[in-house]
């Protein structure tokens, strides 16, 4: 187990990507269980997705945080790209701990609209690394831990499963793994040179309520709404380890508390104070059960008739480019360090989905 070196409470924590679905459920429970924090949230709301819920996000944000004395939350409508912004925002707020979860996600998207992955991605770590840096000048406390998303998706199509950090990760399919990849490796480069302690987490195919509508259970639903035909990729022989978001929160969270040590090593310079984690159910489900357990519980929830013919709505279709046929998280450093793993199965992940997607849609 490591040890907890940061109290959250009394600090003020950036989180990138405030509106998006981890974004939001962060700052949420930051909110909840965490005393007299300040959170500062940006995004740029971007219509990758149906901005109304990024709004449905930020508005029970709001309603949370008008609840709590003691804490505060300000959101900046802005983007993690615009580097004056950026510095403006340590200027004026100072934040203890970063947590970067601004992204342009999507691997199919990343094929055809490269560009914003580029400047999200990229630009916009380094805009944050950069300020990261900075917040130590003059003898600053500066940020004690910056804490970023990566991805599954860096591990390609690795054969060995399940994936553990100590693969090699220099294959990607798409370019969207690659930005990730690149984060991992630009993160690494100023821990190294300007001892910033940073841990980057990579995330397994996260779902639940209010998550994003590109995601193949939302997708999904939505078109069996809609009595349109699903398309079943890989012939249906894709597994994924579906990980509900109140894990992956509860995940960041206890990371957030652990900041790599710094320390020097035999030559005098820094050790980079530098970590990465794999957070996913370490369950992979078949995507055929996946979509039968889908189907029960959009019945359940009385948003599909019991009678609703699913067999005449689905379509086994061969895989889609920059896809993987399997991911698979090894959590074993996890759990070491952190006595923790992801434990919401996928059904009641699913149920939590479906009745929320009732009462936002359908209500």
């Amino acid at each position: 187990m490591v040890t907890a070196n940061i109290d959250l409470s009394h600090k003020t924590i950036f989180v990138t990507g405030a509106a998006g679905f981890i974004g939001a459920n962060l700052v949420l429970a930051l909110l909840r269980t965490v005393k007299n924090v300040q959170v500062i949230g940006i995004d740029n709301m971007n219509e990758y997705y149906d901005v109304a819920i990024k709004e449905y996000r930020l508005q029970q944000i709001d309603e949370l945080a008008a609840s709590k004395s003691g804490s505060s939350w300000t959101f900046i409508h802005g983007n993690i790209a615009d580097a004056a912004l950026i510095q403006d925002i340590f200027k004026k707020y100072t934040p203890s701990v970063v947590v970067n979860l601004a992204a342009q996600a999507g691997v199919r998207y990343s094929i055809t609209n490269p560009d914003v992955y580029i400047e999200s991605n990229l630009l916009g770590f380094y805009n944050l690394l950069e300020a990261c840096r900075h917040s130590y000048d003059d003898g600053a406390a500066g940020v004690a831990h910056l804490v970023y998303a990566s991805s599954s998706s860096v591990y390609g199509s690795n054969k060995k499963v399940p994936y553990s950090t100590e693969d090699k990760v220099d294959n990607p399919v798409s370019l969207y793994a690659a930005t990730k990849k690149s984060d991992e490796l630009m993160a690494h480069a100023y821990a190294k040179l300007y001892n910033i302690p940073s841990t980057g987490l990579r995330f397994f195919t996260v779902y639940g309520p209010a998550g994003r509508p590109d995601m193949a259970y939302f997708g999904f639903t939505n078109k069996l709404v809609h009595g349109d035909t699903i398309q079943i990729f890989n012939y249906g022989n894709c597994k994924r380890d579906f990980t509900y978001v109140d894990d992956i929160v509860e995940g960041v969270q206890r990371v957030m508390t652990c900041a790599p040590e710094r320390q020097n090593g035999e030559d005098g310079l820094p050790v980079p104070p530098y970590r990465i984690y794999n957070i996913g159910n370490n369950h992979p489900e078949n995507l055929l059960d996946f979509v039968d357990i889908l189907q029960q519980e959009l019945i359940r929830a009385g948003i599909l008739p019991s009678t609703y013919d699913f067999k005449s709505h689905t379509k086994l279709v061969p895989m889609q480019p920059g896809d993987v046929p399997v991911t698979y998280a090894d959590v074993t450093a996890l759990q070491r360090d952190f006595g923790f793993k992801p434990a919401t199965s996928l059904r009641d992940g699913l149920r939590h989905f479906a009745q929320w997607y009732k009462k936002f849609y359908l209500a």
